[in-house]
């Protein structure tokens, strides 16, 4: 049953069965005209019942609705191409929309397993990571023309104007939504609220800690009495969820160069060691998709400490290592 959250503006639930993340939340701002979806859940039988059956309950004509994805990855967009009419506008930021295209051409994911491979990753465990991977089982499979958006631009639905922010860091084209009359704060998955944000590296050309620390800075002093994010709770105190967050990467950052106290070590050696919410009793009994998470928050970790020039590499070696100066 959809959440009426504000005026013309519903919840969505759509379920992520065997996933920590429980469940997308998919907002519907309805108008006469076109209504608008802003993220729609894994491209799935259980998500795509989910989701049309909540639209159907707040009234929307799938033939008068566009659709806005806060970024890329699956549990966002993977049902947009299987839900958009023919002339339905689908919003996606620039710089994810490039990536989304990227991930079409051969060796995309490839690049992303010799980065793993390279810094600890065993070539075993990561064929099991991508027979495994949600981004490439439940992602979109067509094709899509994105109407791109940029920071600063206007999407107009009804009663509401949002703002888009760019908030980069969970990906690299990461966007959010911000009506100031209201007060509210389409946040995806840059604030949530009692989880936190995967910040993950796969790439050495990016240092994506750096990048969401200053996101969250750029949305701090905004005046939202409430934030929508893309998974659990809404939030009524981004700013005291924001100190929470930067106060979890700081005690990271202390924990990762702890572990690196012991000698060097590479990525995945440092995620092994790395305090994880999950019920596992061991590194070794982790699914290994949640290996693949953690190494890339580790890989992440490092990066920033690296630029920072807390910690050191010996780029020499087969598999570099880190360590502390």
């Amino acid at each position: 049953m959809p959440d009426k959250i504000l005026p013309h503006i519903h919840r969505i639930e759509v379920p992520l069965p065997g996933s920590p993340l429980k469940a997308t939340n998919s907002y519907v701002i309805r108008d006469s005209g076109r209504s608008l979806v802003v993220d729609t859940g894994w491209n799935t039988e259980d998500c795509l019942t989910a989701l049309t059956s909540g639209l159907e309950e707040c009234g929307v004509d799938l033939q008068k609705t566009d659709f806005l994805i806060t970024h890329l990855h699956a549990d966002h967009s993977g049902l947009v191409a299987a839900l958009a009419a023919d002339d339905s506008k689908v919003y996606l930021s620039h710089g994810d929309a490039a990536v989304i295209g990227s991930a079409t051409v051969p060796g995309f994911w490839e690049r992303e397993t010799d980065f793993a491979r390279k810094h600890g990753f065993s070539p075993e465990e990561l064929e099991r990571v991508m027979g495994s991977h949600p981004g490439r089982r439940y992602s979109a499979k067509q094709q899509l023309d994105f109407s791109t958006l940029r920071d600063g631009d206007t999407v107009g639905i009804g009663d509401y104007l949002f703002e888009v922010i760019e908030t980069p860091g969970h990906t690299e084209g990461h966007i959010c939504l911000y009506e100031p009359e209201k007060k509210a704060l389409i946040s995806g998955d840059h604030i949530l609220g009692d989880i936190t944000p995967n910040i993950s590296l796969w790439s050495d050309k990016r240092n994506p800690l750096r990048e969401y620390l200053a996101s969250l800075d750029k949305v701090y002093d905004l005046e939202a009495d409430l934030v929508l994010p893309g998974h659990r709770g809404l939030i009524r105190d981004h700013r005291a969820r924001i100190d929470g967050l930067k106060r979890h990467h700081r005690a990271r950052l202390d924990e990762v160069l702890s572990i690196l106290e012991k000698g060097r070590q590479n990525v995945f050696q440092v995620a092994s060691q790395m305090t994880w919410d999950i019920e596992c009793e061991s590194w070794e009994s982790f699914p290994v998709a949640q290996k693949w998470f953690a190494f890339g928050e580790a890989a992440a970790h490092l990066k920033y400490l690296e630029e920072e020039g807390r910690v050191m590499r010996d780029a020499d070696e087969q598999e570099p290592v880190f360590f502390t100066p």
